[in-house]
């Protein structure tokens, strides 16, 4: 069983040309007290037009994901970092004790996820990493983009989570990756699919507790990601973000 997770348009932010319409996962578990997904606190599906700049600002205890699908953003830290942001580099800022960092449009429109975990610890070492993949990822395969400390995945998270996409083509089928102990919550970037005779259409989820998922298939060209979730893993509640 699942529970789907409809795109919500009266969750949505709006200052300018910056808009964001947030994603509480744990809206899918509705046994659950938490607007978490477990360690997985929320995604902010974001539209920055055109010279959209947030000023420098500051996150603890947040691990976040800058998982970039259409345009490009600047992003730059305190840590001297100043790096262009696109579908082809992704980012990963473990924020920890203290991090600061602002995000600029200057060359086009950027439509991206922020996601936001609960780390495992609190106050751990601030740091950020990048993620190359020049063709943007192959079509039709789930791609593993992050997984906790130690694995062998090109960003790490400081929790039991891991975090997979894949881009779909029309017609096409898939099942999504699958843990041990862990359960998925799947986020529609773009597009359109079908599971389980039901429709989900883009800024819709599904989750599911401890279970595995009916095949997908998409309706057209399709973007999506998969998070695998240890729903009992060991979290803090002081992020700036997560822990709300």
């Amino acid at each position: 069983m699942f529970t789907l997770l409809r795109a919500d348009p009266d969750a949505t932010f709006e200052k300018g040309p910056f808009h964001i319409r947030h994603v509480r996962p744990g809206h899918s578990l509705p046994d659950k007290n938490d607007t978490a997904f477990g360690p997985l606190a929320g995604i902010d599906h974001a539209n920055l037009g055109l010279d959209t700049l947030v000023k420098m600002h500051e996150h603890k205890n947040d691990e976040i994901l800058s998982y970039m699908w259409r345009g490009s953003m600047v992003h730059e830290d305190t840590g001297g970092e100043r790096i262009t942001l696109s579908p082809q580099r992704l980012m990963m800022m473990n924020a920890g004790q203290s991090f600061w960092h602002e995000e600029s449009t200057p060359k086009e429109a950027a439509e991206m996820l922020q996601i936001f975990i609960r780390p495992r610890a609190a106050d751990l070492e601030g740091r950020v990493q990048f993620m190359e993949r020049p063709d943007g990822g192959p079509e039709n395969i789930w791609t593993l983009l992050a997984a906790p400390e130690g694995e062998n995945a090109p960003l790490h998270i400081r929790q039991q989570v891991c975090l997979y996409d894949i881009k779909l083509e029309a017609d096409q089928e898939t099942v999504i990756p699958e843990r041990a102990g862990f359960s998925p919550f799947l986020y529609v970037v773009d597009g359109e699919i079908e599971v389980a005779g039901q429709r989900l259409h883009k800024g819709d989820g599904l989750g599911a507790e401890g279970t595995t998922l009916a095949p997908i298939t998409a309706q057209t060209t399709t973007t999506l990601v998969c998070f695998l979730v240890d729903l009992e893993a060991d979290a803090v509640l002081v992020g700036s973000i997560s822990g709300k």
